[in-house]
């Protein structure tokens, strides 16, 4: 049975705004898995320096995602840690690695949980981008996070992400429009 969820590769992503999810549900049956990677978007009203600030800002980053600072110079090829507090205790809850970094247009990087039982090998790393657009006045900010389909625990954790960024992506909103 074929996976009816998936845009082909090709295809350009819809423009209107809003939550854009391709679904890839891999069964070992249907043969070589298909990408499973979460798309969202949102249009934001400020500037795309703003939408940059609240993505890079660690004090910014602690009030959308979970409470977890964005620990990093923002050079490619350099560590980023994901930390917050667990009780009284200083931890890191995500770590990655920078991959590119296109000032107030493009940041990517990757992911993973140290804390999971997942082995940590660069096949468990997810890659998370987002990419900014300067458009009607504001910006449109797309994320997409993936692909989950050759890591441990896939269908777990790509369902996990699904219901992540709809919490996180109206805060980073808030918080961009903020004055």
């Amino acid at each position: 049975m074929p996976n009816r969820n998936i845009l082909p590769q090709n295809q350009p992503l819809p423009q209107a705004v809003g939550w854009i999810l391709i679904v890839g549900l891999n069964d070992a049956k249907e043969g070589p898995l298909q990408p499973m990677v979460v798309q969202n978007s949102i249009q934001i009203n400020a500037a795309p320096a703003r939408v940059w600030k609240v993505l890079t800002d660690p004090l910014l980053t602690a009030q959308y995602m979970f409470g977890c600072r964005a620990e990093t110079d923002w050079k490619v090829g350099s560590p980023l840690l994901w930390k917050g507090s667990l009780g009284a205790q200083e931890r890191v809850f995500v770590t990655g690695r920078i991959l590119r970094i296109e000032k107030e247009k493009v940041l990517e990087y990757t992911t993973f949980d140290p804390n999971a039982h997942y082995k940590d090998i660069p096949a468990n790393y997810l890659t998370v981008a987002y990419t900014l657009t300067s458009r009607d006045g504001g910006t449109l900010l797309e994320v997409s996070q993936g692909d989950f389909a050759g890591v441990e625990d896939s269908r777990k954790r790509y369902e996990e992400t699904l219901k992540g960024w709809p919490m996180v992506l109206p805060k980073i909103k808030a918080l961009a429009e903020k004055p």
